[in-house]
């Protein structure tokens, strides 16, 4: 799925995260900030990437701040995003594409 335009889905609330995609230069770029980076930032990354996969997403800037988000929250937010970047807001397939 192309990033058409800047889209954002999230909080900076307690257990949430704000991620930010925008269209990219030809690859995935991903900026992570996260309170808690040190013990989870590789699965943080790893959920984020895995997420893109699954939407077909090839071309990104991605955004990410982190604070203390569980998994399926990231993926939300992730799919969100990328949904609201290409203006899609009916026939959503929630929990269709996201394993």
């Amino acid at each position: 799925m192309e990033i058409k335009k800047a889209a954002v889905a999230g909080t900076l609330e307690s257990s949430d995260c704000m991620v930010t995609v925008e269209p990219g230069d030809g690859t995935v770029e991903l900026d992570l900030e996260s309170a808690v980076i040190r013990q989870y930032g590789k699965q943080i990354r790893k959920v984020i990437h895995e997420t893109l996969e699954r939407l077909d997403v090839t071309d990104a800037k991605v955004t990410v701040v982190d604070k203390g988000a569980l998994d399926c929250t990231i993926k939300a937010r992730v799919e969100c995003a990328v949904y609201r970047s290409n203006d899609i807001k009916k026939g959503l397939p929630w929990g269709g594409v996201i394993r």
